[in-house]
This record gives structure tokens, C-alpha cells and sequence, in this order.
């Protein structure tokens, strides 16, 4: 039986169609994306400025897991608002779809957060027995293992949650773009200077010195988002480095997405699965290292039975952009209404996106102020 995650569905509504709103959005990943895209679908003439190619930052390195539960067993303000927006992604995906013209893979194949040992199964055993009405169910080590034969050593146990699920984010994010695209969405492939809001209309000025004005202007940088608030030196959103890697996996084919406290592993279509992720503060280095590509490998032996033929594929790296109290930053400037963050959602960008981008699209259509704005206003951190 498929158990619906427990979120709240704005009721229906009649699209009023906004031409003449003119939005820039410095920021080509998955946040600045799904927005444009919602955005048009609204009627509204959006333009995209990223120096990158679409999901050439931090989204390219997502492993794309949509799991709210998974290893968040203090549950903060953050979990209501992921479990809210993974609720919305089979409508997502099915609309981008639509859209686009192209396949996405995105699967609600379960996940399973695995006990390595007695203090583990105490608090996960306990962590399923508060959160069945999301779906998380305790199973022994053996019904673990039938469940998820390639699972190494002697689990104590594990927490399994059948609706979580993950999608491609580098997939997912293209075919944003694409569906954006088809809705009159330019894509301007120059990295943005500054944004100016002196005057009455604030402005895009790229790195070429080429300067546009638009009706609202949208900062979804991700980690370099700080850099490009007016009026501030706030070092509001910094970078913390992840590196992913894609394995080859032959069959048989692992079912579930595999959680524990040394890794996570994913599997995906093809032969491969997802092993992350590393997190550094180390600036906005971007290179892949040896020693954490030998962390993850490590992990992922410690934790599955390697088949025949396994092995690395590529590493991938990824700038996530955190905040000073893990929430994103979502919201007007307080120097402009007409500027809107877009920004911080760290680890949880993917999993955040449709309801991010359904919030930034009712700031810019003046509609009535949602209540999950409230803990993420830019405000909080003087942006």
C-alpha cells in the first residue's frame, strides 16, 4: 500500500497570467531553475544568468535523495518544510515532464537507515516507534538483510520508510530548464557582477559589464549568494565542500536507498549507485581529493557487499550552501522588496525546490504571505 507523506496542499487555483513582470534570477541550479520555470508557467518574462552551465554548481553533485527522515531524529523547523515539499514531487516531476519532453528518473523506491550497532538500533527502534504515521517501521537484522541482501557484516537492525525515494538532480534540473525554456525563459550563460537596487529598478550587471533592470530580481547563487546581497558584507550563506561518487554496480541491482552514519549509498538506473557524501569547510575549493575519495570508498566497503566488477566511476564535487542556523533564506531584502533570496538550502536543495520555487512565485505575484516564510526571512540575518 503507498503511504502519501503527510503534507499541505494549497488549494486549487485560476493562473493569472502576469505579463509585463520582468524577473532576472542570478543562479542556473536546481532553485533557480525550478523557479524560472514556475515563474513562466504563471505567465511571468523570466531571464537566467549563471556563468555555469545549468546544474554545473552544487545540484551536479546531489545524489537527489527526497527523504525527510532519513538520520533526523531531532526533527528542528526544517523537517516540516522538506516533508512538505517532497509531498509535492510526484506532481513535479510528472508537470516537468510534460513540459519538457524528456524522461527524468525519480523513484519512491524506500530507504532503509541501517543500525551498525546496539547503541544504533536502541535509537533508531525507538525514532520508528514515534514516527509510524510517516511510515517508518523497525525490522530486525535478518529482515533487513532479506530485505536488502547487499548489506554487509551483522546489522543490529534497521528503520525502513517505503515512501522516500530520490530523483536525478542533474536530470531533474535540465529538464527544468528545457520546460522553462519552452515557456519563454532566456538563459544568459555570464557570470553576474553585482545587483544594484539604487534606483528604482533594481539591475543585473555581469561580469562583461553588461547591465539589465528588471521588475524583481531573484539571488538563488546557492554558495555565492553573500557576495551579490546589496548593501551588506554579511557572510550570511558560505560553501561547504561534498564530494560524491558513482560506482558501478552490476547485478543484482539494490532496491533501496542504504543510510547509515558513515555513508549513504543510492542506486540508480544503469548499473551504478551513489555513494556521499564528504562535507569540508575549506572555501570555495572545488577540487576532487584522494583522501576523501578514499574516505567514501571505505565507507561504502564497510557497509555493502561489493559484487564482481564494482568500482568507481567519476567523483563529483559540489559547493553546498549553509547558513548560520541551518535554515534556508528565503524572502525580500531588507533593502528592497524587489529583491528576493533564493538561497542557503545546504543538503536539502533538491528535496526543497518545488516548494521554494511556489513560495518565491507567490512573493513576486503579491500573493497572500505563506507562513513557512516566516523562520526564513533574509531579514534574520540582516540581508
Amino acid at each position: 500500500m503507498r503511504v502519501e507523506f503527510a503534507f499541505h496542499q494549497c488549494p486549487c487555483r485560476t493562473v493569472t497570467y502576469h505579463r509585463g513582470v520582468n524577473v532576472g534570477i542570478v543562479g542556473g541550479g536546481i532553485i533557480g531553475c525550478a523557479t524560472a520555470w514556475e515563474l513562466s508557467r504563471n505567465g511571468v518574462d523570466v531571464t537566467v544568468y549563471d556563468g555555469r552551465p545549468v546544474a554545473g554548481g552544487a545540484t551536479h553533485a546531489s545524489a537527489g535523495v527526497l527523504a525527510p527522515y532519513l538520520g533526523a531524529h531531532d526533527p528542528g523547523p526544517l523537517q516540516p518544510l522538506i516533508v512538505r515539499s517532497c509531498g509535492l514531487f510526484d506532481a513535479f516531476v510528472r508537470r516537468v515532464r510534460d513540459d519538457a519532453g524528456v524522461a527524468i528518473e525519480y523513484s519512491r523506491c524506500g530507504s532503509i537507515e541501517v543500525a551498525l550497532d546496539e547503541t544504533e538500533a536502541d535509537s533508531l527502534s525507538r525514532f520508528a516507534a514515534m514516527h509510524t504515521a510517516a511510515g517508518a517501521r523497525w525490522v530486525d537484522g535478518d529482515a533487513l538483510r532479506r530485505l536488502e541482501p547487499a548489506i554487509a557484516g551483522d546489522p543490529h537492525g534497521g528503520v525502513v520508510i517505503d515512501e522516500h525515494g530520490y530523483v536525478a538532480a542533474p536530470e531533474l534540473t535540465a529538464a527544468l530548464a528545457v520546460a522553462a525554456s519552452v515557456r519563454g525563459v532566456s538563459f544568459i550563460g555570464e557570470r553576474v557582477a553585482s545587483v544594484n537596487c539604487e534606483s528604482a529598478q533594481p539591475a543585473i550587471r555581469t561580469v562583461a559589464g553588461q547591465s539589465s533592470r528588471f521588475d524583481r530580481i531573484i539571488i538563488a547563487a546557492g554558495s555565492w549568494s553573500s557576495q551579490l546581497a546589496p548593501g551588506t558584507t554579511v557572510r550570511a550563506v558560505y560553501p561547504v565542500k561534498g564530494q560524491l561518487l558513482r560506482l558501478k554496480w552490476p547485478a543484482p541491482k539494490m532496491e533501496r536507498i542504504v543510510w547509515t552514519t558513515r555513508c549513504y549509498i543510492v542506486p540508480r538506473q544503469g548499473g551504478h549507485v551513489l555513494v556521499g557524501a564528504t562535507m569540508d569547510d575549506v572555501g570555495f575549493d572545488e577540487s576532487v581529493t584522494e583522501a576523501a575519495t578514499d574516505q567514501l570508498l571505505s565507507a561504502a566497503h564497510s557497509v555493502l557487499q561489493m559484487p564482481s566488477g564494482a568500482g568507481m566511476v567519476e567523483a563529483r564535487v559540489g559547493l553546498r550552501p549553509a547558513t548560520l542556523d541551518g535554515l534556508p533564506i528565503v524572502g525580500c531584502s531588507r533593502t528592497s522588496d524587489a529583491v528576493i533570496f533564493a538561497t542557503g538550502h545546504f543538503r536539502n536543495g533538491i528535496a526543497l525546490a518545488p516548494l521554494t520555487a511556489s513560495l518565491v512565485t507567490d512573493l513576486v505575484l503579491g500573493r497572500a504571505l505563506d507562513p513557512a516564510l516566516d523562520p526564513l526571512s533574509p531579514k534574520r540575518f540582516g540581508l
